[in-house]
């Protein structure tokens, strides 16, 4: 049998988990999850999921911060990360810019509030990537 692309989110807000997983799940993927930036770095390193969904704004450690290490660490270096903003809505909460963050190697950008539609698309053309 095949094995099943495995899809790692990482946001910090439980209830967009949960919807993204709804989404995610009627597709044929493996999904996890992470709920800060820290546990997603460590899920990450040992779950070795095939696309990363990134949220930027988070406590303690923000997604910018988390797509840096994951990029900068030979383990993860290679997976995707799509980074997931509200920037048209929360642009005074981050000290990056869009820019800054494509700057950071992240892969794709998508916008919250979730669009079902852009989300599937994006982790298809990301694991299309990497030979899915």
């Amino acid at each position: 049998m095949e094995r099943k692309p495995k899809v790692l989110l990482i946001d910090d807000d439980a209830d967009f988990v949960e919807l993204a997983t709804m989404v995610l799940s009627n597709h044929p993927y493996d999904i996890c999850a992470a709920y800060s930036g820290d546990e997603g770095l460590q899920k990450a390193a040992s779950e070795k999921p095939d696309v990363i969904v990134l949220d930027v704004v988070m406590p303690l450690k923000d997604g910018f911060t988390v797509c840096q290490q994951l990029k900068s660490d030979p383990d993860t270096a290679n997976i995707p990360v799509i980074m997931l903003t509200g920037f048209r809505h929360m642009v005074s909460e981050v000290n990056l810019s869009v820019g800054q963050g494509l700057t950071l190697e992240a892969d794709d950008y998508v916008e919250k509030p979730l669009n079902a539609v852009e989300l599937l698309g994006s982790v298809s053309r990301q694991l299309r990537k990497v030979g899915f």
